[in-house]
């Protein structure tokens, strides 16, 4: 088989430097992922964490626009797992999509199974993790397509590329984290840091050695793969000193925007590109800090790592680091936790680049609107039993008061061999079933006992989608991370308050709106979304803070197959796993 450069990279300093920036070629490309415990310490706790062939963060997957991937998952541990491949479309390949029991049973212990999919006419940096209970905590990598054509950035020739995954660590064991918080109905321990490429850095106790640097030459331009893989926290990123361009976000490109800093979500990718414009050796922060718009307890630190000159500066003295890096330099660099103004200057920034070569298909008129709220909700605790949530109470969450319940077999298989029976219904409501302040209501005081169940909707084939995700004030209004799966999707209005279904769409961008797989609902508010309908399937649209996800703010929809044989599913996989 012929390889192309590195195609599986464990190390996270300045990368691809021997890569070309593209290839007409394509061909198949196969890789082997061994879910594995590894013997891991991070601020002074040595504990077992889940990994990818014992790395963390596991192996960046390089492929090619174009390319079929075969990537052989062998479960080496006694827990279940799956593997998600974070916004790549999958066309007509929903067995390889990943979320346990949506598109496939989860892989048993000792067991493997191959994920094949092809990579159309998708380019640029997204991300694969578990997806299976709270696992991606630690296994997650970077996936990374090469495009055929050259990169449409103007400006100067690429240096080389740094990827940088946003995570956090928790000292616990996060397995317990999560069956602790469901047991109780109380909220979740946070974790005890964030890290870039895994590593903490020096603000953190015993993790002045564990610091991500990267080595740059001054006066070139280097492409910066950001990647916010932390479980339960959107955040924000920054360089001390330089102006970052964005240039591309979830494998889109779009128009350049110069800025200072970025906020992303978990599961969005945004890259940047980075011109090291000062003239003499040194370092400089690279920071990252939460975006905070919750109530509930959060970790407030920041991860440092440094942006080093030439590599011939002598780094500061490792004792001394975290004593020059103070709070107040990492607040010059980031905007507050709480700057939700500027949250929403960059995202609204954000526009798809509609070149002719790369035109923005967004949809103009629609087939279908479904209007869906995002809630938290409080639930009366069972009887016999003692609640930590707030008031004695459980938390739940939902999407049109629908807490998600996944099944005990995967959905696309029952749907496939139309056996849905007991499994899944169409009776997802496509509207709020009770109309009211949504983002007025009193946090507290006021509450909906959520609806269990497995409720979709159904499309046609190529049907012109428009979905609306309507915050609520619920417990508190927060901004959510949306993700769905199968489609990227194209954000054509966003706003504060309540949707107005007369007046908003009036406002819609419908010429060159972001396209995405992941979008921040913004905080009180509302965000609407237009997709082209053209995978067949069954797809999942879930909250990308894990914790949101446990507690059921998630659905899911059917894309019919189409007319045509090349508008079908697939038939499923000898080897797919069975539940």
């Amino acid at each position: 088989m012929k390889t192309f450069g590195f195609l599986m990279i464990s190390t996270f300093l300045v990368l691809f430097a021997t890569l070309l920036p593209y290839s007409s070629a394509s061909t198949t490309r196969r890789f082997h992922f061994n879910v594995e415990w590894k013997k891991v310490t991070r601020l002074c706790h040595t504990k077992q964490l889940l990994t990818v062939n014992g790395q963390y963060p596991g192996p960046v997957v390089v492929v090619n626009e174009g390319d079929t991937v075969e990537i052989k998952v062998t479960n080496r541990i006694a827990h279940n797992t799956t593997i998600h491949w974070h916004g790549l479309r999958q066309y007509r390949s929903g067995w390889a999509d990943g979320p346990a029991y949506i598109t496939q049973c989860p892989i048993r212990s000792k067991q493997s199974y191959t994920y094949r999919f092809k990579v159309e006419d998708q380019r640029g940096t997204l991300l694969w993790h578990a997806h299976h209970s709270w696992q991606r905590a630690s296994v997650y990598g970077a996936f990374i397509i090469y495009p055929r054509q050259p990169y449409p950035f103007s400006g100067s020739h690429i240096q080389s590329e740094i990827p940088i995954i946003l995570g956090e660590w928790w000292n616990d064991d996060v397995d317990k984290v999560e069956k602790q918080m469901l047991k109780t109905g109380a909220g979740a321990k946070v974790s005890d840091a964030y890290t870039l490429n895994g590593l903490p850095g020096p603000l953190y106790p015993c993790s002045t050695k564990d610091t991500f640097t990267a080595n740059v030459e001054a006066g070139k331009t280097y492409i910066l793969r950001i990647i916010n893989a932390a479980l339960n926290n959107e955040l924000f990123f920054a360089i001390s000193n330089h102006t970052l361009t964005v240039v591309e976000v979830d494998a889109v490109y779009t128009k350049p925007v110069h800025t200072k800093a970025i906020m992303i979500a978990p599961g969005q990718t945004t890259t940047l590109l980075l011109r090291t414009n000062h003239l003499s050796d040194g370092e400089f922060l690279i920071a990252a800090t939460p975006y905070v718009t919750s109530v509930f307890p959060f970790n407030n630190s920041t991860a440092v790592g440094f942006l080093r000159y030439n590599n011939k500066s002598k780094p500061v003295n490792h004792p001394n680091r975290r004593r020059l890096i103070t709070s107040l330099s990492t607040r010059a660099v980031l905007p507050d936790m709480l700057d939700t103004k500027f949250a929403t200057r960059f995202s609204d920034s954000i526009k798809s680049l509609g070149s002719a070569e790369y035109p923005c298909k967004v949809p103009t008129t629609i087939d279908k609107r479904v209007i869906t709220t995002i809630s938290l909700n409080l639930q009366n605790c069972p009887e016999n039993q003692t609640c930590s949530g707030y008031d004695g109470k459980r938390f739940f969450a939902s999407m049109n008061n629908v807490s998600f319940i996944r099944p005990p077999i995967s959905i696309l298989e029952s749907y496939y061999k139309k056996q849905s029976k007991r499994v899944f219904t169409l009776d997802f409501p496509e509207k709020p079933p009770t109309r009211f302040d949504f983002t007025g209501v009193d946090p507290v005081s006021e509450n909906m006992n959520t609806e269990f169940g497995t409720k979709l909707f159904e499309v046609d084939f190529g049907a012109r989608l428009e979905i609306v995700f309507q915050g609520t004030s619920f417990l508190n209004v927060e901004n959510h991370p949306l993700h769905v799966h199968g489609h990227n999707f194209f954000v054509v209005g966003r706003g504060f308050g309540n949707f107005d279904a007369e007046k908003d769409p009036e406002k819609y961008n419908l010429v060159d709106p972001p396209e995405r797989n992941t979008i921040a609902v913004p905080t009180g508010g509302w965000a609407a979304i237009r997709i082209n309908a053209d995978n067949p399937g069954v797809w999942f649209i879930h909250c990308h803070l894990e914790q949101h996800t446990s507690w059921g703010l998630a659905m899911g929809f059917i894309v019919k197959d189409g007319p045509l044989p090349s508008q079908t599913l697939l038939r499923p996989p000898r080897d797919l796993p069975k539940c």
